[in-house]
């Protein structure tokens, strides 16, 4: 469903050299910009987002591994839950084989046994039940893509957006091998063996029904290394200063989905972009030169307009030779919603895949992103990064998934019910 012509890798694209950093930050379009790196330049989706997707209680450092993430409510757990320090995302192809029988047994399976590993206890067959016994605000979240939905013959229960895909975004090189999947399974704990271990024995579950088509894990710093504050990707960038905060209206508005498919309520859609980071030509920028390409403070997050990391910026402020402070290119300028509801919830997790021959570094984020319509929500903002977003620069969107994600599951239920059963 994603559609991206290819416009070669971070590591084929020559560095900046003898730039003018205002020339580049103050108002190149994206043709200015291509002429001066030889590409039509590579997106970075890396949001910005509030406390809310961010950091764990500091009072639950101290005792993370016995914590408990409910399981079962209105809502799918890990969307609205602070951020986990480890996650994998896994995205799956069913068989040929598999129809609207098959998946009802294939989530009665999962949904028990994520059940009993999100609460410490080993999954039925559980190959090895002492991995289980340490929680560690364990969630797993299960989304639909409409391949799912063709292979039940449900497909006109699809929402729009889930039939359409995402439109293809001048900036994309996708790979195949980090793109689609008809299920999502998002696992995710403040321990990487717990994440590991829950996801081998949900794996094994849908081996008959479905095979493995991408697995991306990534990191977060742990809440006892940074208690309260926001954490930062792999540019050294603060990411997720600009969410909204669970429990709120606002929330609700962003994320849950209202209006669509009955099967749909209380539940959200969910998009996963891989993004690659030129981290050594990065590198090599000036601090200032990277502050101006983000419009934040790399200190603490803060707008370059002044306050603090929450502070609201001023987007018509001017310095003493008249330049826009946030200069027109900036990520945050191009990411700030233009309309009310151009807002999206995000849980960015960095990935490090080690280093190529040349030793260039294979990482950068796993964007993952949460709202109720994603073509009123998502595309506008990801449209105008695309157009004109400095740090297209350094960072490739190399993977791009969507699925709908059904709601919270009740006692005796299991995920999808409201679509499946």
């Amino acid at each position: 469903m994603d559609r991206a012509p290819e416009q070669g890798t971070p590591q084929q694209r020559p560095a900046l050299q003898r730039v003018s950093r205002r020339a580049l930050l103050g108002g190149f379009t994206l043709g200015g910009v291509a002429a001066l790196t030889g590409t039509a330049g590579p997106i970075a989706a890396l949001g910005r987002g509030q406390d809310s997707a961010g950091t764990t209680d500091p009072g639950q450092v101290a005792a993370l591994g016995p914590v408990v993430e409910p399981f079962r409510g209105p809502h799918q757990a890990g969307i609205s839950t602070p951020m986990q320090a480890s996650a994998s995302f896994v995205a799956l192809d069913l068989r040929p084989d598999v129809d609207r029988d098959a998946l009802v047994r294939m989530m009665v399976l999962l949904t028990d046994d994520i059940d009993r590993l999100s609460q410490g206890r080993p999954a039925l067959a559980d190959p090895q039940p002492e991995l289980a016994t340490i929680p560690a605000r364990l969630t797993v979240t299960i989304g639909y893509g409409y391949g799912l939905l063709v292979a039940a013959g449900l497909a006109d229960r699809a929402p729009s957006w889930l039939a359409e895909g995402l439109p293809a975004f001048s900036i994309d090189v996708l790979e195949d091998r980090w793109t689609g999947g008809d299920l999502i399974l998002q696992v995710a704990a403040e321990d990487p063996v717990t994440v590991s271990h829950a996801l081998r024995v949900l794996l094994t579950d849908a081996e008959p029904f479905a095979t493995v088509r991408w697995v991306q894990s990534g990191f977060h710093r742990p809440a006892n290394t940074s208690p309260g504050g926001t954490g930062r990707n792999l540019m050294g960038q603060v990411d997720g200063t600009v969410n909204p905060t669970p429990g709120s209206e606002d929330f609700d508005a962003v994320v849950w989905i209202g209006d669509g498919p009955t099967w749909l309520a209380g539940g959200t859609a969910l998009v996963v972009r891989r993004i690659g980071m030129d981290l050594r030509t990065w590198g090599g920028m000036d601090h200032a030169g990277k502050e101006e390409s983000i419009g934040r403070r790399l200190s603490d997050g803060a707008p370059l307009t002044g306050g603090s990391e929450f502070s609201a910026p001023d987007y018509e402020a001017v310095d003493e030779n008249g330049f826009l402070v946030i200069p027109p290119t900036a990520h945050m300028r191009r990411a700030h919603a233009q309309a009310p509801g151009e807002r999206i919830l995000r849980r960015p997790y960095n990935y490090d895949d080690g280093f190529a021959k040349d030793g260039s570094p294979d990482a950068g984020l796993i964007f993952a992103a949460y709202m109720a319509d994603p073509t009123a929500q998502y595309v506008p903002i990801q449209e105008r990064l695309a157009q004109a977003d400095v740090l297209n620069v350094w960072t490739t969107p190399i993977g791009s998934a969507l699925f709908a994600v059904p709601g919270g599951v009740g006692p005796g239920e299991y995920v999808g019910q409201a679509l499946l059963g």
